[in-house]
């Protein structure tokens, strides 16, 4: 069988003292504590009610129906993009699922296709940086847009 390294025991610390990091020593409930204190920091899923949700990156993920959030709907802060407001070329406000059109001919990088005028997106999705738009165009795929080349359709 092989042996496994044991930390290293701390020499003027009780023997419940080890150092896990150069420098640092936790003692094995405090260690514990630490792990459990941020696991029940962590909220419940919205949408399933799950106990099971871990970080990625600033939105928390929930392992058991795919639900992603941002931290500051989990705050109840509101807002959803942090009080950022993404407008269409005529200046409506838009909203995550709503459906745009796209009103300019629309080279695609890396590929000879076109997203043609009047292309309906259904569902988008709003998204921090130069793209404020992730959507699924039909015949084309996965894509990210500016708002300045869509307008928002009215139901």
């Amino acid at each position: 069988m092989p042996e496994y390294a044991k930390p290293e025991c701390a020499e003027d610390a009780p023997n419940n003292v080890f150092e896990y990091e150069p420098g640092a020593r936790y003692s094995d409930a405090a260690f514990i504590e630490k792990k459990v204190r941020n696991m029940s920091d962590m909220p419940e899923c919205p949408k399933c009610g799950s106990a099971y949700v871990y970080e990625d990156g600033p939105l928390y993920v929930c392992p058991e129906c795919a639900h992603e959030w941002g931290r500051e709907a989990a705050d109840g802060e509101g807002g959803g993009d942090g009080g950022r407001t993404v407008r269409d070329a005529n200046g409506a406000e838009l909203k995550d699922g709503d459906t745009v059109t796209v009103i300019k001919d629309l080279k695609v990088k890396g590929s000879s296709s076109v997203v043609k005028v009047g292309t309906k997106v259904k569902n988008i999705r709003l998204v921090d940086g130069d793209h404020d738009i992730d959507c699924n165009i039909p015949g084309i795929g996965q894509m990210g847009l500016k708002s300045e080349f869509v307008k928002k359709v009215t139901d």
